[in-house]
């Protein structure tokens, strides 16, 4: 059997399932302590677009509370500078706030 030109490789989707069927389904860490110490990755990286998908990925997971994330703010900020923490404070209320009014929309479809 021939392996298949290196055009037609998905290398995305071969990187993206190593990860999640290894790398998050190991069982020393958990999927929480795993995306906190993601995100402080990503935001120490400056890697704000990226942040935005895991942090709503941990509220809504059920990972991190609201006051959890808020949590997370404070102690990124002594760590990765202020500016990052600025960012990611607004990334942060950005996203409570989304969620807050999808909650309110879905409560009173009428409006």
């Amino acid at each position: 059997m021939t392996e298949p030109a290196m055009e037609t490789v998905d290398s995305f989707g071969i990187t993206a399932e190593r990860l999640f069927a290894d790398v998050w389904s190991r069982s020393v860490l958990t999927v929480r302590e795993r995306r906190l110490l993601l995100i402080g990755l990503l935001v120490g990286q400056g890697l704000h677009e990226l942040t935005d998908v895991q942090l709503d990925t941990a509220l809504r997971a059920g990972e991190l509370t609201e006051t959890e994330l808020r949590e997370v703010v404070v102690f990124l900020t002594h760590y990765a500078g202020w500016a990052r923490g600025s960012k990611l404070n607004d990334q942060v209320e950005t996203l409570l706030e989304r969620v807050r009014r999808a909650r309110s929309d879905t409560a009173d479809p009428a409006g």
